[in-house]
């Protein structure tokens, strides 16, 4: 089977989740046999459709414009059994760059009306190849793409042309390394799928349920947790990209988002069989307190104050803040007196090696 995958996305190495997504799906197919090549459209000239009309009248069959896609796409697309189409979900549909390539394959019809039961269509020149589409979205709800994939099916369903729809919300997280076991899966789903649709041009329920599965269980820390993101970038200034390059932490805003936070990073395998209880009471515009348990490798975040903390700290909110995301030096701060602590003074020298990034 020969396979044209076409991917729209601007974006690309770890930042494109649409890349991410293709590249399993493409592995899939190749060892299902499949002869696949990729085509990153952000590096191709692809002229907008001008409506004119020459490719049905002067030159049947073929555009006006001499660019990228009239000389070396369209025919691939032509050529290809499967076409794969990728895209970030841009205003809920596809982007514009993969639009303007599917708008450029018109010359595929011939102008003329032919009535189908109760619409009117326009004859083929030739059968078209078959489709898979292939879209990721930062929203978490599957619902996220149901206008795409009204159009998908309006377009490509007809004569059995449509042969999979795989979409994945909450795509972000994919590359969460408190999230990888599920992005695994995920993505080891995503290379099944290639494989079933190169030997039986379609994908199993079983497999299509794994890529649509929840990753984020909890939905409201992970729209807290994307909008401290997206609150920290704002910030600081910067954009996601600069944001994950330059591994800075989501700043809290409150002691509740501080306690999802502060857990994600935990270093299981530095703290060892380390048992302890860590207390912190907060100060300031934010002033609260909460604890957290660590025992087995495992921590878990408790609001209000411990019976027996084994070290206390007692700062400024964002003081404390400023620590955390490296903005401040922790050392220098307690030698500065700006927090205080009380306790196994050893856990505080550890929290380092204890919590990461």
């Amino acid at each position: 089977m020969k396979v044209l995958a076409l991917n729209s996305s601007p974006r690309t190495g770890g930042e494109s989740k649409t890349e991410l997504m293709l590249n399993h799906l493409v592995r899939g197919m190749r060892e299902g046999g499949a002869d696949v090549e990729v085509v990153e459209l952000r590096k191709k000239s692809i002229k907008h459709c001008i409506g004119c009309f020459t490719c049905w009248t002067k030159t049947p069959g073929v555009c006006i414009h001499k660019d990228d896609m009239t000389l070396d796409l369209f025919p691939k697309w032509m050529e290809a059994d499967l076409v794969v189409y990728a895209t970030p979900l841009y205003h809920f549909t596809v982007n514009a760059r993969l639009k303007a390539f599917i708008e450029r394959t018109l010359p595929v019809l011939q102008p003329f009306f032919v009535q189908k039961e109760d619409h009117t269509t326009h004859p083929l020149r030739q059968e078209p190849p078959k489709a898979v589409f292939l879209s990721v979205a930062g929203f978490p709800e599957m619902s996220v793409f149901d206008h795409l994939s009204s159009w998908v099916k309006f377009i490509y369903g007809h004569r059995g042309g449509l042969v999979a729809e795989i979409y994945r919300p909450g795509a972000e997280t994919l590359t969460v390394p408190q999230l990888e076991d599920k992005a695994r899966d995920i993505l080891q789903a995503t290379a099944e799928a290639g494989r079933e649709i190169a030997h039986s041009m379609t994908v199993s329920p079983e497999t299509m349920a794994r890529i649509t599965q929840d990753i984020a269980e909890d939905r409201e820390i992970f729209l807290k947790m994307g909008n401290l993101m997206w609150k920290t970038c704002m910030a600081e200034g910067m954009t996601p990209r600069e944001f994950t390059e330059k591994g800075l932490v989501p700043r809290p805003d409150s002691v509740e988002t501080f306690m999802v936070i502060m857990p994600m990073g935990f270093n299981a395998s530095a703290a060892g069989d380390l048992r302890a209880v860590l207390q912190f009471h907060f100060t300031g515009e934010v002033n609260g307190s909460c604890y957290f348990e660590i025992q087995k490798g495992e921590i878990e975040a408790l609001a209000g104050a411990a019976a027996k903390p084994d070290l206390t700290i007692e700062s400024p909110f964002e003081v404390w803040m400023d620590i955390m995301t490296r903005k401040v030096d922790g050392q220098k701060a307690f030698m500065e007196k700006k927090y205080s602590v009380s306790g196994d003074f050893s856990l505080l020298l550890r929290m380092n090696q204890i919590f990461g990034r």
